[in-house]
């Protein structure tokens, strides 16, 4: 082989050698690809946030409006019976305590005479007891005799308020008066059980309150109470025989 044949193959040799490493820098430098995900899609930039949290489902929603509606008739419960074992409203309560008449006089078969009336009317209430205004009727054989107005007022919560009425009866005819008895206590007037027996006349008082309690500051009742009685006058003194109420 002669000398110039040796120069001619380095010369092919070193360019193989260039063109080798030519091509190895520029696979070096092609960027690499993308790994795949399990699912065998690219991941996107969702995949780097925070995942949401899911909504609440349907079941859970239900569950929640099943436990409020218990937790809401509970309560309703617990309010009716505190109500109607604490502060359910009462009637007030009235009680007649005397009946007096100061004075009394018969003159040509008329009578006439001064009543007066003690009472008492207690409010059973935990609340204050507001009364309109009132009145006191005297009646004789179904008539009206006498009347006494009574203004509006207000009792506290679970307090006794004393009231003492005095009018004078204007004079009215005396029907033939009846035999009755004569009591100390109050009872049986009507009915011949007395220790003496003298000319009696009966007449009848009513004493009405009507008024509201308001309970809790919001619910307000509407109360009612009367007390009436019935009155043994004797005609020969006008001395107080008998009461019952």
């Amino acid at each position: 082989m002669t000398e110039l044949d040796v120069t001619d193959e380095r010369v092919y040799t070193n360019k193989i050698s260039k063109t080798c490493k030519h091509s190895e820098s520029s696979t070096l430098a092609l960027p690499e690809a993308p790994q795949a995900t399990a699912a065998g899609v690219p991941p996107g930039p969702a995949a780097t946030r925070a995942k949401r949290p899911r909504p609440p489902s349907g079941r859970t929603n239900l569950a929640s409006c099943v436990v409020a509606t218990i937790f809401l008739i509970f309560i309703i419960m617990v309010v009716l019976i505190v109500y109607y074992t604490v502060f359910k409203p009462q009637d007030p309560k009235i009680a007649v305590n005397a009946v007096q008449l100061p004075s009394f006089s018969v003159v040509n078969g008329s009578v006439n005479f001064t009543f007066s009336q003690y009472a008492s009317v207690r409010n059973p209430n935990r609340a204050a007891f507001s009364h309109y205004d009132s009145s006191l009727e005297l009646l004789y054989s179904g008539t009206q005799v006498g009347f006494m107005f009574i203004p509006a007022g207000q009792i506290d919560a679970g307090r006794t308020q004393y009231m003492a009425a005095t009018f004078s009866v204007h004079s009215f005819p005396l029907a033939a008066p009846r035999l009755g008895p004569t009591f100390a206590n109050g009872d049986g007037v009507g009915f011949n059980y007395g220790l003496r027996v003298q000319p009696t006349l009966e007449i009848e008082s009513k004493l009405e309150m009507a008024g509201r309690v308001r309970v809790l500051h919001f619910f307000t009742h509407h109360v009612y109470a009367k007390a009436g009685c019935r009155v043994a006058i004797a005609v020969t003194d006008g001395s107080v025989l008998a009461f019952h109420c």
